[in-house]
């Protein structure tokens, strides 16, 4: 009897074999995420140097005319910064790696939030002199969020004030990871005179108690040398710290170490990799991939100590059993039959779509294969639409590059041509399953933007659309008051790279109107509300009576509106009960105090009566709007504002004047600490008051003060700001009426 291909619990039926083993234990999924300008590109272009893929090493900001292989666009190569997630693959030795290079702005967290979705590992590359800052806790916890094992790389070992002990401490306690380096500080340097910057000349593996130097112009060549004796004793005791580390977390290397008996190098990394893959260790590597040294151990590393496809525990929902969960064994067998014997095609597949890109030939889906094979020519099912579609072409990603294949497998990051879907969507082979979805954070800033011609009215809407489409946190609607077309997104310089976009990729100018922060409205008690909606101006008229109370939710409720039928009996017949609800839901999109949705309350219907010829649908529809807005206004109607998380760096003598400053904007500061000659300050500040914060910033601190800042949640405003923020709205509505 043949398994029936379209059934979930197939997916049980297929764990990993030994064969899929022997296949993918050469495999690495892995991802490079950090703060802006730690070197995650750089890192990248060394990778992509090293393993071959590309024969020359270029600069990120492509002042050679070539520019890094992973910043395809010209706008990453003018600003210097990575704006899109870029994938390739590349052979270290005998291992397949599959890359993913992430930005490290904050604005573009999107792109950090689907790579880690889909990926087995990550290296979290750190900056020497910066350390964890304010996007390194934000990628940890992205990491975190998704169970992804990763390394650490303390990066850009050349410069000045450069402390890898000092970031290491901090991996510890701003993290809380249990890391420790698997190349020490002391002794990582082979110079003399000892010391740090440009003098570095080579690292010392402390699982293997073998030194490396890095020779020839790019560093090519690692040669192995013995460890210089004036280093012997701290490596001995970098190396002991390592072992107490991981023989906390790993029972192998912690019987050893109780035993007092010596850990060999296999047993240590054994050991490592075991804690690793339970999220329990980070092994940290150093380097400086600027000045080509360290990367060629990092890759072993990564060999090493991340996981491969069958490492990972994947699971899916099953759509045909109220998305119960299901695992997603990493497979390739082919479907066989119960007596044994072998039957056509591959096992289940499951491949989820995590990223989607407008090429020149067509939509370009990135998608990851959980199971199964996946050829051209295949017939696919969209699981989010139910719809049966053909893949008409199958490639691999090499940065903009593409490389037709016929097939790719469990394990494969690919992408097809052609094939219509949304980011997050699920494509099987008929099975019931979807994996789980992308988290997408909620846009914080919005502009009002319109063509400057009226000629580019098509490819103004043809640009917001496909934008729409790739990016989930951009957003755009029509503002049903002023008419105007309003976009919205993570920052202001996300919003500045769409703009830029449409004017390069379409020939479209915009006008631009100040930006707009999107509030939220929200009632602080309870409040009841009993409304009646009649109408008759002759036939048939409108009769519905509503009554109940609204209320708020708790804090961190996860749900932002909830609707409760608290009615005993019938005095509203149940065919008028989802009109009602929907009702309600559409009056919370739009606020009285100043037209910005409502979010944190709860609608309970306890009464309300009907009419036997004149109730209907509508008629109970519009007396919910009519009872909730009522009632809104009695129960305490306040404007949520978003705050921002705001982490300033500035030489220690402009401290004074930056916090001043942040004083001003009504922010609230939490904490500061030194750096070197530098103040870091941590902030929480209203995003109203962030608009124009890095020119002054610039002009505070003669130029050398810089920041960060990331949504962290919506906070009532204050009395003064809430008086101001009303009178401006009915300010419009009446310059819009007039």
């Amino acid at each position: 009897m043949r398994l029936d291909p379209r059934a979930p619990e197939l997916l049980a039926c297929f764990p990993a074999s030994d064969e899929d083993r022997a296949l993918l234990s050469d495999v690495r999924n892995i991802g490079i995420s950090a703060h802006i300008d730690s070197g995650k590109t750089t890192l990248s272009e060394r990778i992509l140097y090293y393993t071959g893929r590309i024969n020359a090493i270029h600069e990120v900001r492509g002042k050679d005319g070539v520019g890094a292989k992973m910043d395809s666009m010209d706008l990453e190569r003018e600003k210097g910064i990575t704006i899109q997630s870029a994938a390739t693959f590349c052979q270290w030795k005998d291992t397949h790696i599959n890359l993913i290079d992430t930005p490290g702005h904050v604005d573009f967290t999107i792109e950090v939030e689907r790579a880690l979705r889909v990926l087995d590992g990550a290296i979290l590359v750190l900056c020497s002199v910066g350390g964890v800052q304010s996007q390194s806790i934000t990628v940890d916890r992205q990491m975190r969020r998704y169970d992804v094992p990763r390394l650490a790389f303390i990066n850009k070992l050349d410069r000045a004030g450069a402390d890898p002990m000092k970031v290491l401490r901090q991996l510890r306690e701003k993290l809380r990871l249990n890391a420790a380096a698997v190349q020490g500080r002391s002794a990582v340097y082979l110079q003399i005179p000892m010391g740090v910057e440009d003098s570095m000349k080579g690292l010392i593996d402390l699982v293997e108690r073998k030194a490396f130097v890095f020779e020839g112009p790019s560093g090519d060549t690692v040669v192995e040398i013995p460890v210089p004796v004036e280093f012997m004793a701290e490596m001995e005791a970098k190396r002991t710290e390592l072992v107490e580390r991981v023989a906390e977390v790993d029972e192998g290397v912690g019987e050893l170490f109780l035993m007092e008996e010596p850990v060999d190098a296999a047993s240590l990394r054994h050991g490592i990799r075991r804690a690793t893959l339970s999220l329990g260790f980070v092994p940290v590597f150093m380097g400086s991939a600027f000045k080509n040294k360290g990367v060629q151990l990092l890759l072993d590393g990564v060999t090493d100590y991340l996981p491969c496809p069958i490492d990972i525990t994947n699971t899916g929902v099953d759509l045909a059993d109220s998305e119960a969960p299901v695992p997603v064994h990493c497979t390739r067998q082919v479907i066989v039959e119960r007596s044994g014997g072998r039957g056509g095609g591959s096992g289940p597949l499951v491949a989820l779509a995590f990223k989607l890109e407008e090429g020149r030939f067509g939509q370009l889906t990135y998608v990851r294969i959980y199971s199964g094979v996946l050829r051209k020519g295949d017939n696919i099912v969209n699981q989010s639409t139910g719809k049966r579609l053909k893949v008409p072409r199958l490639v691999r990603m090499h940065s903009n590059e593409l490389e037709d294949i016929a097939e790719a497998g469990a394990g494969d990051i690919v992408a097809l041509f052609g094939v219509e879907c949304a980011s997050g969507d699920t494509f099987t082979d008929g099975t019931r399953v979807a994996m789980t979805s992308i988290r997408v954070p909620e846009p914080v800033m919005s502009l009002a933007v319109a063509p400057r011609a009226r000629d580019q009215s098509a490819n103004f809407s043809k640009a917001l659309n496909r934008f729409q489409k790739e990016d989930p946190t951009f957003r755009m609607a029509q503002d049903g008051e002023s008419g105007q077309t309003v976009i919205s997104g993570m920052g202001e310089l996300h919003l500045e790279i769409y703009i830029e976009r449409m004017r390069r990729e379409y020939r479209v100018d915009c006008e631009v109107g100040r930006p707009r922060v999107n509030y939220r409205e929200t009632i602080t008690r309870a409040a009841t509300f009993d409304y009646l909606h009649k109408k008759q101006s002759g036939g048939q008229g409108q009769y519905a009576r509503v009554a109940g109370r609204i209320e708020p939710l708790p804090p961190g409720h996860p749900t932002k509106f909830e609707f409760e039928n608290g009615i005993i009996g019938n005095v509203i017949p149940p065919a008028y009960l989802p009109a009602c609800e929907k009702g309600f839901a559409e009056a919370v999109n739009s606020g009285s105090l100043i037209g910005h949705p409502v979010e944190g309350v709860r609608v309970v219907l306890t009464d309300g009566a009907a009419h036997a010829v004149d109730s209907s649908e509508l008629a109970f529809k519009l007396a919910c709007v009519h009872a909730f807005r009522a009632a809104f206004e009695r129960a305490g109607a306040t404007v949520l504002e978003p705050i921002m998380r705001v982490e300033v760096q500035a030489p220690t003598e402009f401290q004074g004047g930056v916090m001043g400053d942040i004083n001003r904007r009504k922010g609230v500061i939490n904490g500061s600490e030194q750096e070197g000659d530098d103040t870091v300050l941590e902030a929480s500040v209203p995003l109203n008051q962030m608009f124009g914060y890095s020119t002054a910033l610039r002009s505070m601190t003669q130029g050398k003060g810089e920041f960060t800042m990331e949504y962290q949640g919506h906070q009532p405003v204050t009395q003064d700001v809430l008086a101001e923020l009303t009178s401006n709205h009915q300010a419009a509505k009446t310059a819009a009426r007039g």
